[in-house]
């Protein structure tokens, strides 16, 4: 079993102007050829009895706490459970589960036996759970109330899947998992793993086609650790607890929340419910709350609920992670002076995840910026061949497989499950692409300029839609805010915006018509001429990814549908 030290070099915990230059050129990986993630985030924390995991809490108020001690011997008896239901090394078994202390216990048990951990939302409808189930073969699922329903749906579709664990005592004749825990006898030895066996399968939404399931090794949590650590201005410390609620079925809630938290021994809360600024300000003050990360638009609406929180909460934050979107500068001073930390932005993939980054401990994060390459990870923009394009130019983020002294990087994931073609397509050479636009400056830090996807011509402009975003809702009337293209005949696109307005803000056609004309002054005057959107339409809600991710493309797909119909109508009988 590894020993409890980082698999990182440690970092200096006292601030200093800037380090970058001295921390990204020392750094060193140390990746052993037998890893596995239960022994570094569950198995060596077990001999202390009263060393908290969990903190737990429900939209019920219902609370509990699971001490690493226990974590361990649930997981031992899940995994004794998983054997008995067929379940083998390599074999895929599906969590179809919230954030709740029982996902955590099925993580380390999959690990613990080898096979590979396919965690899926709770948000998935059947469609969307039948394709991942069928593609993966996953041969056991565990899921709960909020899951049943739909996984039941599709059961006949699914010839694969040799058993299903339900939780919550939903009955339908499945396996009850107090019940079977309770039967199973635990695991008498963990079956050991290479760094490079597959540990965990997420499957990526992507922009078209069908998901692609990203094969993930264990070392890849060790290629986490580097930006984890600096992200949250060095962790961990004495006294630090996380949370976010990001979803557990994904990258951004497992591997830069869940599993870096477990692999330093500290405690993460575990929310079972719906997101909202109240509800985020409580679990911070409640649980003392020192390190967390949220998504841009989680941040949004905790601004424009509550511009001023310390005068009403009593927080303990010292770090802010931030990524999935551009934060922009509103937000990024609402950070810095009303919750008193600057946010660390971060940049990444489900493939190779935290790549880019700030660590405002160690170097200066700039607003606006993705941050700088984190140590351990080689990153350069490339342009379509495959070429490094010149300082100052927009190209493609791209990660080496070496790092700068030439030694493996453990980021990468292993393969896109099944799909050969997709995997050799995601690498140029020894480059892997992100499909993610951005612009490197003279010190190192990257601007990101969107997708590959996003960006648009309007009038032989080239538009990228996250700094018109950035300036829209620094506007006190707007909430949220997506960017697209509109086809337009005479200019190719113009610039098109879907606007969220805040709650209190005066609606009728009026008072929207007169707001329209405020908005585009409001962006003509900050931003070139051509950015300002010709046309605004409010809507409810913006299509969003279960990441909390804008979802453009439906947009775009809209407006493109709209566009045919337009010329459908216009065209002569």
């Amino acid at each position: 079993m590894p020993s409890p030290r980082p698999a990182i070099t440690p970092f200096p915990t006292t601030p200093c102007a800037d380090r970058y230059e001295a921390l990204y050129q020392e750094f060193r990986w140390q990746v052993p050829d037998d890893f596995n993630i239960a022994d570094v985030c569950c198995v060596r924390w077990a001999n202390d009895a009263d060393r908290i995991a969990i903190h737990y809490e429900d939209e019920s108020g219902a609370t509990g706490i699971l001490t690493y001690a226990d974590l361990h011997a649930q997981a031992l008896r899940c995994a004794g459970a998983l054997r008995t239901l067929g379940v083998e090394r390599g074999d895929r078994v599906a969590l179809i589960l919230p954030q709740r202390p029982e996902t955590a216990v099925a993580h380390m048990a999959c690990h613990l036996l080898g096979a590979v951990a396919m965690p899926l939302s709770i948000l998935f409808g059947p469609e969307a759970l039948e394709y991942r189930l069928q593609n993966s073969d996953a041969v056991v699922a565990l899921v709960d109330a909020a899951g049943i329903a739909n996984l039941e749906e599709v059961l006949p579709a699914c010839p694969a899947l040799k058993a299903v664990v339900a939780l919550d005592d939903v009955g339908g004749g499945h396996h009850g998992w107090e019940g079977l825990l309770a039967q199973a006898e635990p695991l008498p030895q963990a079956v050991g793993t290479r760094a490079d066996d597959p540990a965990v399968l997420i499957y990526t939404s992507g922009t078209t086609g069908s998901p692609k399931g990203a094969l993930i090794p264990h070392r890849a949590l060790i290629g986490n650790l580097t930006g984890f650590v600096a992200s949250q201005n060095w962790f961990p410390q004495e006294g630090d607890v996380f949370w976010s609620p990001a979803d557990w079925a994904w990258t951004g809630g497992l591997m830069d929340a869940l599993l870096p938290t477990l692999y330093f021994g500290k405690p993460i809360v575990g929310y079972r419910g719906r997101f909202s600024a109240d509800t985020a300000f409580h679990l911070m003050q409640k649980y003392g709350v020192t390190n967390t990360f949220l998504f841009p638009t989680a941040l949004k609406m905790m601004m424009k609920a509550c511009p001023a929180p310390r005068e009403k909460y009593q927080l303990k934050l010292r770090a802010i992670m931030s990524a999935g979107e551009a934060v922009g500068d509103a937000v990024f001073t609402w950070c810095r002076d009303a919750l008193g930390v600057v946010p660390n932005e971060m940049f990444g993939q489900t493939e190779m995840n935290y790549i880019v980054g700030n660590s405002a401990r160690q170097w200066p994060a700039r607003p606006g910026s993705m941050g700088r390459p984190y140590p351990g990870h080689r990153i350069a923009l490339i342009d379509d061949a495959g070429q490094m394009v010149p300082t100052g130019q927009v190209g493609e983020v791209a990660v080496c497989r070496t790092d700068i002294h030439g030694h493996p990087d453990p980021i990468f994931f292993l393969e896109y499950w099944r799909n050969p073609e997709a995997t050799r397509n995601k690498f140029s050479g020894d480059w892997c692409r992100t499909g993610d636009l951005a612009l490197m400056d003279e010190e190192g830090y990257l601007w990101y300029q969107g997708r590959a996807d996003d960006m648009f011509k309007a009038a032989g402009y080239r538009i990228g839609p996250s700094e018109i975003e950035n300036c829209l809702v620094k506007h006190p009337a707007v909430a949220n805010v997506a960017v697209v293209p509109k086809p337009d005949s005479e200019r190719g696109n113009i610039v098109k915006a879907f606007v969220v307005l805040t709650p209190e803000t005066r609606r009728g056609a009026e008072a929207e018509a007169a707001l329209i004309a405020e908005l585009q002054a409001h962006v003509r005057g900050k931003l070139a001429p051509y950015e300002y959107p010709k046309e605004i339409e409010f809507i409810d809600a913006l299509p969003m990814t279960t990441t909390g991710k804008v979802q453009r493309r439906v947009l775009r797909l809209l407006e493109a549908e709209r566009n045919r119909g337009a010329r459908r109508e216009a065209a002569p009988a």
